[in-house]
């Protein structure tokens, strides 16, 4: 139905024109062809022109719209991912075809314990890195199962990815994510040029303090899952350093609950030896037995894995991980990281002729008693004394509060995290006000 001038002008309102505008006829063929093929759109000074900005915005919304598509799709198939999957139950066939029947070469330059064999493998098409590990406690499957699919689904960008799991025997093989890098030992001691490091600046050795802390307390506190989380595996070697941020991830997340190595099944261990105990002292018969098992259970020292330096000393007495022995491992990690050196040395007394046990525990404590002179000694020399000295001794007595003596008086990793990140923002912003002189020459050559 066609519409009349009144109705037009009222349901598609134009703008005001100006007098000359009003007043002054237009001829264009363009207008002509304009109001011919288009009559919806309302006649102005210059029809033509209108017609063609609105296709061309409209083409660009298109364009918008088709780029904002292509960036959500990207987006989304990132955040696929990033995602946490489903844990892969690995038949042993599988880990056997993919390590050479355990034949393989042993990876070397990723974080494992003296006491884990490792190997780099392809596994369904992902590039991944296997675990062998005893059992300490043994668990059942389904348990096995079931703890294995809650941990799959934590998701961290400083924890690297448990992928999933297979058992045979006394031991479990736990399947992690490759990650391209090096360990923290190897980036603070080059054995081939102790002189040299990769971690050269303050900035980047704060990167990976606050990774650290931000993931150990993300494994404790913020999982959001019913299980207390306990890492039992913290030292240098078991931190991955990417590039080129600097950026930190944790190895062996999900070993001690996998592996039986928490203080729940220490405790369930104890509470069923105890009832057999009492069930076997009713009987006579059963006297002898009891002794000798009483006997081997007293006298026999606690077999567990450690690292001589890294452990808290309630774990060397009993053996049992908890949060507090990895916020111990965690203050001992960050001196080892700011001094750029070991754990625990032994050094050789020639006056005594013994060897002389040194920690970096004892050194920093010494070094902050002597004030800002003394931690400038102990801070590692190769970043050149070029740090802020306050950060410093606030970061170094924040570690040694972490490796107190008395669990208790330690402080929780949420705190930590929250306080190494302030001294973070702290050092960026030194970092930013120090002016590094450009456009100097030295010329050694005679005047």
């Amino acid at each position: 139905m066609c519409k009349t001038k009144k109705a037009t002008d009222a349901s598609e309102p134009r703008p005001v024109l100006s007098r000359s505008q009003r007043t002054r006829p237009s001829h264009s063929p363009g207008a002509q062809s304009s109001s011919l093929s288009h009559s919806a759109i309302p006649s102005s000074s210059n029809p033509a022109s209108d017609f063609y900005i609105s296709s061309s915005s409209y083409n660009k919304a298109t364009s918008s719209g088709a780029g904002t598509s292509i960036s959500s799709r990207t987006s989304l198939s990132s955040l696929r991912e990033s995602l946490p999957e489903n844990p892969h139950i690995y038949h042993i066939s599988e880990i056997r075809a993919a390590t050479n029947n355990f034949l393989a070469k042993r990876y070397s330059s990723s974080s494992s314990a003296a006491t884990a064999a490792c190997w780099r493998c392809n596994l369904r098409g992902r590039d991944t890195v296997v675990f062998q590990r005893k059992f300490r406690h043994k668990i059942q499957t389904s348990q096995l199962k079931e703890r294995l699919s809650v941990i799959c689904r934590s998701h961290h960008m400083s924890i690297i990815k448990l992928l999933g799991a297979s058992v045979s025997g006394d031991h479990i093989y736990l399947v992690y994510e490759f990650v391209e890098g090096s360990n923290l030992v190897d980036c603070l001691r080059n054995p081939r040029n102790p002189s040299f490091t990769v971690l050269s600046n303050w900035m980047s050795r704060m990167q990976i303090a606050t990774d650290l802390a931000h993931g150990i307390d993300y494994v404790h506190n913020k999982t959001g899952l019913n299980l207390s989380i306990v890492h039992n595996h913290i030292k240098s070697s078991s931190i991955i350093v990417t590039e080129p941020s600097f950026n930190a991830k944790i190895c062996h997340f999900g070993t001690a609950q996998l592996c039986g190595e928490t203080e729940e099944e220490v405790a369930v261990e104890t509470d069923t030896s105890k009832r057999e105990t009492e069930i076997e002292e009713i009987t006579e018969e059963a006297k002898a037995t009891s002794l000798r098992k009483l006997k081997r259970s007293d006298s026999g020292d606690r077999q567990f894995e450690g690292v001589r330096g890294y452990m808290s000393p309630e774990f060397r007495s009993s053996g049992v991980a908890t949060q507090k022995s990895d916020v111990f491992s965690f203050g001992v990690v960050i001196l080892e990281l700011f001094s750029g050196e070991e754990a625990l040395k032994y050094r050789f007394d020639k006056k005594t002729g013994n060897f002389v046990r040194t920690s970096l525990m004892d050194t920093a404590e010494a070094a902050t008693a002597e004030g800002s002179d003394g931690l400038r000694r102990w801070i590692d020399g190769r970043l050149n004394d070029s740090f802020p000295v306050d950060v410093a001794q606030k970061l170094i007595r924040l570690a040694l509060d972490c490796v107190h003596v008395d669990p208790d008086k330690r402080p929780d990793m949420g705190r930590v995290a929250g306080k190494i990140s302030k001294l973070f923002l702290e050092s960026k912003k030194w970092s930013d006000n120090v002016n590094i002189p450009t456009g100097i020459s030295v010329s050694l050559a005679p005047r």
